[in-house]
């Protein structure tokens, strides 16, 4: 399932966060916890280079917390601080200010030197779309400045937002990159950062059901209260469709409405706690 693609509005914006850098103390970058690699952007690697940077890894309830943690030590180096968070219910935003006065400590001890005490940190919020970029920004403003949706691409124009926590934060478009392998496609898929209408979800949920039986195998079971799990991906999917009720004529499987149900309800962590991608993982490599 490999997708090649890369709109103009995303090279625009790759051209705007360049710029921009310049303006700013730090770059956030936001990821999903359940694919904390393949949801990084090697381009946005690329573009800040060495500016001090805060990694956020949302949806943190999301995913399973073990490996989240291990994502956490494996992250934090260098100028990079990563945090869990979950921007829905403000889980772990508070730890933001402190990692950014952390990381910028050298600069605001020299504007204390010049008596600047209470100086308002600026940084650029970045990541791929539907991470939650308009979700984390409501929250750290206490409003709905910029426009949320559940689907990728509905951040569209650049603005600064100010905070009560003495940091002003620019907000930039989800920016995709242009090509993407097999696994980091499907793991994009399966969060819904690659807009469903531009998939085939039936084979989606199929490669989904695919992963999960081998993963997670308990929690596919417990969910759709299957005795035992067949080798075959095709005969475990249909056997969920026959218990959710997505049977169509002649008794056939409706194979659009259990693709519909299975990838809502894993993006809606009704299945379980997940995560789809570890550190120790061979192909994470944008870090």
């Amino acid at each position: 399932m490999a997708i090649n693609w890369f709109p103009g509005h995303m090279v625009k914006t790759r051209r705007e966060i360049k710029e921009n850098l310049k303006l700013v103390d730090a770059v956030i970058e936001i990821r999903d916890a359940r694919i904390p690699a393949s949801s990084s952007n090697p381009e946005i690697e690329q573009l800040i280079g060495n500016k001090p940077r805060i990694i956020l890894l949302n949806k943190k309830d999301l995913a399973e917390n073990k490996t989240t943690k291990e994502w956490l030590s494996y992250l934090n180096k260098g100028n990079t601080r990563a945090l869990a968070v979950n921007s829905l219910n403000n889980d772990g935003l508070k730890d933001i200010k402190p990692a950014l006065n952390e990381l910028l400590s050298e600069k605001l001890e020299r504007m204390k030197n010049k008596g600047i005490v209470n100086m308002t940190i600026r940084a650029m919020v970045v990541g791929i779309p539907n991470v939650g970029k308009s979700s984390f920004i409501n929250k750290m403003a206490k409003n709905t400045i910029a426009k949320v949706g559940d689907r990728p691409g509905v951040t569209k124009n650049k603005q600064w937002i100010k905070t009560k926590l003495g940091i002003e934060l620019l907000d930039t478009p989800g920016i995709l990159w242009p090509k993407f392998d097999d696994d980091t496609a499907l793991n994009l898929a399966f969060t819904g950062a690659i807009k469903d209408e531009i998939m085939d979800t039936e084979e989606l949920a199929l490669k989904l059901v695919e992963k999960l039986q081998i993963t997670y195998p308990k929690e596919l079971m417990d969910r759709y209260k299957l005795d035992n799990l067949e080798v075959d991906p095709l005969e475990n999917l249909d056997n969920i469709a026959r218990k959710r009720g997505c049977i169509a004529s002649k008794n056939s499987i409706d194979y659009n409405r259990i693709a519909a149900i299975l990838l809502d309800e894993f993006r809606g962590g009704k299945i379980g706690t997940i995560s789809l991608e570890s550190p120790g993982d061979e192909d994470n490599n944008n870090d």
